[in-house]
């Protein structure tokens, strides 16, 4: 007997919670000591935990999609077009102004000045999610379901031939880099790798389009078919399949998250499912476990709660604090790295900052204030 999903189900709430937690918790190592190596990025090619929680994100806003999207679908197509372009706008706004904030810095002579607006970087996270939304969306609308699968296996088939014929893959000799150079210049790009190179360029932002669409379906496939030991099946065996095509595709086309590559997505979308399969098993067909409820408040505001995260961050690393130093820095020295010193210290950091982050959300949503885009 399948049970019934609400267009706001609890596996997709905790799924996004937990995301957006981990996200937190990556994005925000205390300095003073390396985090552990599963809480960093792979340096080029391969793969470690933190690798998905930005994909994994993308696959939660199609899943969402396939619960609003039914709405959105009796809307005259003016309608659906500028609400879809207005969101897609605003989420890109609120991505550039974060990495623009706090819009001042400190010059080599210690006076501070306003940051100029041809230094800033276009592109990023929350801009990514915003073009993945925008052209998802446009596409679910004017196509078919099975025709999105075919969109989404040209896309990824298409991004790998764009690679291999323009350059190859390594950090400045990809196509997607030279793109990036020539539509946006040097100073338009991030920074953190020690050149400009942006892992949310243009072109991987592509076959990231394909991490919302396969949430789309799945989401679309749970809502029709409800939650029953079948539908598990089903989404198990899919992930494991899209693992194992990665797998084989990765001899070929490395997984990779910073080029974004096709394995890299089937590879991320495949864990995805698994992860989902497990929550619709365990919030769906039995009582949800108590630990739920932590997610569901970063599930519920996950926008807000991802932007405060970064704001703060942002500031401790702005204000000035003891030696020179930033008061990220400062705290830090003064007291994590002083009661866990090494990468427990760096994690306890992120780790308070989080629960902060939590806080926040859960007054929020005790309050029933769920900020929506």
């Amino acid at each position: 007997m399948s049970t019934p999903i609400e267009n706001r189900h609890l596996a997709l709430d905790v799924l996004r919670g937990m995301t957006v937690c981990f996200m937190i918790v990556v994005n925000s190592p205390g300095p003073g000591a390396a985090p552990f190596s599963p809480l960093e990025h792979a340096a080029w090619h391969g793969f470690t935990p933190t690798d998905l929680v930005f994909p994994t994100f993308l696959f939660v806003v199609g899943n969402a999609m396939a619960f609003t999207q039914p709405r959105l679908q009796g809307l005259a197509t003016g309608a659906f077009l500028a609400k879809t372009f207005r969101r897609t706008l605003l989420i890109f706004l609120l991505g550039y102004l974060m990495y623009w904030f706090p819009f001042v810095r400190q010059g080599a002579d210690g006076n501070w000045a306003p940051t100029p607006i041809s230094h800033t970087r276009i592109l990023g996270v929350l801009q990514r999610i915003a073009l993945c939304y925008g052209i998802a969306a446009l596409m679910v609308r004017f196509l078919t379901p099975r025709t999105l699968r075919t969109a989404g296996a040209l896309l990824l088939a298409g991004y790998w031939a764009a690679l291999a014929w323009g350059g190859d893959y390594s950090m400045t000799g990809n196509l997607g880099h030279r793109i990036d150079m020539a539509l946006l210049g040097d100073n338009h790009l991030y920074h953190g790798e020690g050149v400009a190179f942006d892992p949310e360029g243009l072109l991987s932002t592509l076959p990231a389009v394909v991490n919302v669409l396969i949430g789309y379906l799945t989401g679309r496939f749970i809502r029709e078919k409800g939650a029953s030991h079948e539908t598990i099946a089903r989404l198990a065996l899919a992930g494991a399949a899209l693992v194992a095509i990665a797998y084989f595709w990765n001899n070929l086309f490395p997984i990779n998250k910073k080029l974004w590559t096709s394995p890299f997505v089937l590879y991320t979308c495949g864990l995805d499912l698994l992860i989902l399969a497990a929550l619709v098993k365990s919030t769906e067909m039995t009582q949800p476990p108590r630990w739920t409820a932590f997610f569901t408040v970063f599930g519920r505001n996950p926008l807000a709660i991802y932007l405060l995260s970064e704001i703060v961050l942002t500031s401790l690393w702005t204000i000035p604090g003891a030696g020179g130093n930033s008061l990220c820095e400062t705290i830090n020295a003064a007291f994590y790295q002083r009661i866990a010193p090494g990468p427990w210290g760096s994690l306890l950091f992120a780790l308070s900052l989080m629960m902060g982050c939590w806080l926040v959300g859960w007054a929020m949503d005790r309050r029933k204030v769920h900020i929506r885009v």
